[in-house]
């Protein structure tokens, strides 16, 4: 990271998450301890983040990475294009479809339900103000229902603030993520 921030003290919750991340993962991902000098930030932020990626909903994990993936390539995001192409690679089985999702979204053979909900993702990315009924439903359509919905909009919005703050900060991804599931 670009910003010279020095570990502050964590919470017994937020040492107990990064051992967490240590004892799955085998390290702690970068976004995180970027946030570990502001214990209050580190613990919004793995919350938020939490309940909009592992919190029960319609929208599958894959599902959600790859809106991750689409949202971060429209925004050139480096760190989320490497931690979370490696997500869908492994949730997918399928490195190429990872790849594809980075590069270009539009050239992977995808469902109409998984090209809907990635074209929403990017035009509330791209145009939010050009977002309008006929999008939402489409998403209807796809098989998405409101709550869905919703759900597609929080995470697409998530990433678009993730991956500005990563690159304001130039956050980097772990080294570990470039091997995953190839």
């Amino acid at each position: 990271m670009a910003l010279d921030l020095k570990p502050g003290a964590l919470s017994a919750g937020n040492q107990a998450y990064f051992a967490k991340c240590e004892e799955k993962l085998g390290f702690v991902p970068n976004v995180l301890t970027s946030c570990a000098h502001d214990d209050a930030k580190l613990s919004a932020f793995a919350a938020f983040y939490n309940d909009l990626m592992l919190a029960p909903s319609g929208l599958s994990k894959l599902e959600r990475e790859m809106i991750a993936v689409a949202v971060s390539s429209v925004n050139r995001c480096y760190y989320c294009l490497t931690a979370h192409g490696a997500a869908v690679r492994q949730l997918s089985g399928d490195p190429v479809l990872g790849e594809l999702l980075v590069m270009n979204y539009r050239a992977a053979e995808l469902s109409v339900r998984h090209r809907t909900m990635l074209d929403f993702s990017v035009k509330l990315t791209e145009t939010p103000h050009l977002i309008g009924e006929e999008d939402r439903q489409a998403l209807r359509k796809a098989g998405f229902g409101e709550r869905d919905i919703w759900d597609i909009g929080a995470v697409a919005s998530f990433y678009n603030m993730s991956n500005r703050m990563a690159s304001a900060v130039d956050m980097r991804p772990n080294a570990e993520y470039h091997g995953q599931a190839r």
